[in-house]
């Protein structure tokens, strides 16, 4: 049986390259987690997947803690008391991180400010001073 991820309406992976596995997840939650794993640990190997190169070199190149140093995103899902939801969360999650990693943001332009800001600014600083000023101590 071979299924798909599909992480756009063009984009897609096969399931065997994202692996998942159960474990404990942390925190409160009373006796039933001690017993039950619940929590998704998410691995995705970047450089070994079927992602186009683009895709592979914006991901790699993303400054982010859960991506190691062999280039594997790790992504941990505990918010959900079952293992189905978390399940889906730490996909939805990759999906999301892998979407936003191609995104592109337009180059911002420098702007200068406004005299009348500027001219503000220094009176609100200047005002700022008098107030202080007339805390000091007073001269009999």
């Amino acid at each position: 049986m071979f299924t798909v991820f599909e992480i756009s309406a063009a984009l897609t992976l096969p399931d065997d390259e994202v692996e998942l596995s159960a474990i404990r997840a942390q925190g409160a939650g009373g006796q039933n987690v001690n017993k039950v794993s619940s929590a998704i640990h998410l691995r995705f190997d970047i450089k070994a997947s079927s992602l186009p190169d683009y895709y592979k070199q914006r991901l790699l190149n993303r400054n982010d803690q859960r991506i190691t140093k062999d280039g594997i995103i790790v992504i941990k899902a505990q918010q959900f008391r079952t293992q189905e939801k978390n399940r889906d969360d730490a996909l939805q999650r990759l999906r999301e991180f892998i979407i936003e990693s191609v995104k592109t943001l337009p180059p911002r332009r420098p702007t200068k400010p406004t005299k009348g800001s500027q001219r503000r600014r220094m009176d609100s600083k200047t005002q700022r001073g008098k107030i202080k000023s007339l805390r000091g101590r007073i001269d009999d």
